[in-house]
């Protein structure tokens, strides 16, 4: 975030618990202050707090805000933040962001300035949103490259379950059930299986985090999985096909590749409206996205 909102022309500051971190971004030219020294002075600046921790974390970075600070984060869960909001920090102006985008790895030598371009950034659509801080976090979005699709939490944290959460979960599995096969399948392993368990290489103590963060909804995505293994094995089983489970995946996958390259129509919200937020939710419910800002109206385009 700090590389992405400098190369963007903002003025950036931050503050970090791991120290090796702290003097890699120093190292870099970045300025890392104290946590509360960090807050106070986006206080006396009015300035946009990005919060960026691991879900277990947030609740003691929440304790620690001023009163009034505009605020947002990019936690991999929006329910929650927003309950912790509400609870341990009910004066801050917050509007929820999620950008989709990362890598296994992680730490400072792990980001860069463009890993959010071309991504899609989650942006909290709330009634009652405070307009000058949702305006201000989408232009930090889309000045680091992104496009932004408004949701609810509600919306964000179920979806996110089937796409994001779900993965990591099954990435676990199979490469669990890829080692079980021993040395002779460890060495056979190929293309399939190193994409399937990419994501098994994060450090677990932040999936741990980002999955039992959102357990309800992704306790749905399971049962769905489950359901569907389930059926391919009693196909297989019964009948030794799956043609089924392999060609419903075949035009899932088709329909996420097709889908990225469609058409879209151009379309503009007024953010000042009392009816934005349920345009924007609107928007974003049919996998549109904001792509600019024109003062107070957001640039969109929907299929």
């Amino acid at each position: 975030m700090l590389r992405a909102a400098a190369a963007a022309g903002r003025v950036v500051w931050g503050a970090t618990a791991s120290a090796a971190d702290a003097d890699a971004a120093r190292g870099d030219g970045f300025e890392v202050l104290d946590t509360g020294d960090a807050l106070r002075r986006a206080r006396e600046r009015d300035a946009l707090v990005v919060v960026a921790v691991p879900l277990p974390a947030v609740e003691d970075v929440l304790r620690l805000l001023p009163d009034g600070v505009r605020l947002t984060d990019v936690v991999s869960v929006k329910g929650p933040v927003a309950e912790l909001v509400a609870r341990v920090a009910p004066t801050a102006r917050y509007v929820g962001g999620h950008p989709m985008a990362g890598t296994s790895a992680s730490g400072w030598g792990a980001g860069t300035a463009d890993l959010f371009r071309d991504a899609a950034w989650v942006v909290t659509a709330e009634d009652g949103s405070d307009v000058d801080v949702l305006t201000d976090v989408l232009e930090l979005a889309l000045a680091a490259g992104a496009h932004v699709v408004p949701t609810t939490a509600a919306e964000h944290d179920a979806a996110v379950a089937r796409i994001s959460h779900l993965p990591h979960v099954l990435a676990a599995v199979l490469a669990s059930v890829g080692a079980d096969g021993g040395p002779l399948a460890l060495a056979l392993a190929a293309g399939s299986f190193g994409d399937g368990t990419r994501v098994a290489g994060s450090r677990p103590e932040l999936v741990r985090a980002m999955c039992e963060g959102n357990r309800s909804a992704l306790l749905d995505a399971v049962d769905d999985a489950l359901g569907r293994l389930g059926a391919a094995r009693g196909s297989l089983a019964s009948t030794g096909g799956l043609a089924k489970t392999i060609d419903a995946g075949h035009a899932a996958r088709r329909a996420l590749v097709e889908g990225r390259t469609a058409e879209l129509t151009d379309l503009t919200i007024d953010l000042t409206s009392p009816q934005a937020p349920a345009a924007l939710r609107a928007l974003g419910s049919r996998g549109g996205r904001i792509v600019g800002l024109n003062g107070s109206t957001a640039l969109a385009r929907t299929s």
